[in-house]
C-alpha cells in the first residue's frame, strides 16, 4: 500500500509540464486562483504573508525550486507560491496618475476605445516600441507601455 502511495505522488509531481520547470527566469505569469497564499518560503509549512483573491493580477516569476515560485507582485513585496496556481498568461495592472488611454492602434492619435482607471488588470500581448495590446473584459486595445506594471522585460 506504501509503494502505492509513493507511485502516486510520484506520477503527481511529474504531472506539471516540463515547460513550466524549464522555464528561464525571470518571466511574467500571472494568478490563475481565485485565491492564492504567499509563503515565506517553498513549502506548506512555511507562514502565509499575503492573500491575494484577484484572479489575473500580474506577478514577476525571479526563482524556481521544485513545484514553488518566488514572484515578486506589483507592489514590490516577494514571496513564494505554488507553480499550479500561476498561469503562463502574461498579465498586466494599469499604474501611474488619472486614466489611461486604451487606443485602436499604438499611438497616441490612435481613436480612443475606452480609458482604464489604475489597478484595471488585463492580459497583455504584444509589447513593442512603448506599446501593449490589452485585452480587459472582452475588449482589447493598445495602452502606452509605461501604463502598465508588466509590460517591460522581466
Amino acid at each position: 500500500m506504501r509503494s502505492l502511495a509513493v507511485t502516486a505522488a510520484v506520477a503527481a509531481a511529474l504531472a506539471v509540464p516540463a515547460a513550466a520547470q524549464e522555464r528561464e527566469v525571470p518571466y511574467w505569469a500571472s494568478i490563475k486562483a481565485e485565491t492564492l497564499n504567499m509563503r515565506a518560503g517553498p513549502g506548506r509549512d512555511f507562514p502565509v504573508r499575503w492573500v491575494y483573491k484577484r484572479a489575473g493580477l500580474p506577478l514577476k516569476v525571479v526563482r524556481v525550486h521544485e513545484g514553488w515560485r518566488l514572484v515578486r507582485d506589483p507592489a514590490g513585496d516577494e514571496g513564494w507560491v505554488t507553480a499550479n496556481l500561476l498561469s503562463k498568461d502574461h498579465g498586466g495592472i494599469v499604474v501611474g496618475e488619472g486614466l489611461a488611454a486604451i487606443r485602436a492602434k499604438p499611438s497616441d492619435s490612435a481613436q480612443l476605445r475606452w480609458n482604464a482607471e489604475p489597478g484595471v488588470v488585463g492580459k497583455l500581448d504584444n509589447c513593442a516600441k512603448g506599446w501593449c495590446e490589452i485585452a480587459v473584459g472582452g475588449r482589447s486595445g493598445f495602452i502606452r507601455a509605461d501604463r502598465v506594471w508588466g509590460s517591460g522585460t522581466p
